[in-house]
């Protein structure tokens, strides 16, 4: 029997309308949907998020990614959602991923297709790309991002060391995940004079979405959420 084909789907940063067409049209034919969730309790952002663009009669299967620095148990869940996505596709039909943001960018897609392809190195796999959670947050604040030759600097918010650095350097930087570190990254931002060339957008086009340009009036928050971006003009690149 021929194998279904893989879809990695970026359903974007969180507003509906804002999933591709290209998307949209396999994700609506797309008989086997699987999504993440990060604990066992809670709902799948990405699924709700492309809820409308699903099937009603795919079979929609929900993934527990636990979040953790546990190599062992990281993989072990990414065995187990390749196996669920494998058997789907062992069928005959197709399958899709459905994940925030693109699939190919810090996103649990990577690893799910790393996990097919060695089990079955035959499954053909299509990413179709989505909108980025910082190209939401530059359109929301109007911050560009890549302006005339200076360079983008992405950099998740987990270790001050790589974010001085990348503060060091000509461009914009884009500092995702911000979370618990939102004081710290503020300090970092007030001792290098960025704090007025920055701005701040959390759970972009989602219940709950704050937008700041004055960083100033951050200080008081202890936790930004996982869902949450800083963008960062150097003073070496283009001010606002």
């Amino acid at each position: 029997m021929k194998l279904g084909v893989f879809y990695g789907i970026g359903v974007g940063p969180g507003d509906p309308e804002l999933i591709t067409v290209k998307g949209a049209a396999i994700l609506g034919r797309c008989r086997h949907v699987f999504v993440p969730k990060a604990r066992m309790a809670s709902e799948s952002l990405a699924l709700n998020i492309a809820r409308r663009y699903v099937a009603a009669d795919a079979v929609v299967r929900e993934l527990t990614f636990p979040m953790t620095r546990n190599q062992a148990a990281l993989a072990r869940s990414w065995e187990a959602a390749a196996t669920e996505a494998r058997q789907a596709i062992q069928t005959g039909a197709d399958a899709c991923f459905l994940t925030l943001g693109d699939p190919l960018l810090y996103s649990t897609c990577i690893y799910m297709v790393k996990a097919l392809k060695q089990m079955e190195p035959e499954i053909e796999t299509v990413i179709v790309p989505g909108i980025t959670s910082f190209c939401a947050a530059a359109a929301l604040t109007c911050f560009p991002i890549g302006e005339a030759k200076n360079p983008v600097t992405i950099v998740p918010a987990d270790d001050l060391k790589v974010i001085r650095a990348a503060l060091a350097r000509e461009g914009t930087v884009v500092l995702m995940k911000i979370g618990e570190r939102l004081n710290e990254i503020l300090a970092v931002l007030e001792e290098t004079g960025l704090t007025g060339e920055a701005v701040f957008v959390a759970r972009a086009g989602l219940e709950g979405q704050c937008v700041e340009t004055d960083l100033k009036k951050l200080r008081a928050e202890a936790v930004a959420g996982y869902l949450s971006i800083i963008l960062v003009h150097t003073k070496g690149g283009i001010a606002r």
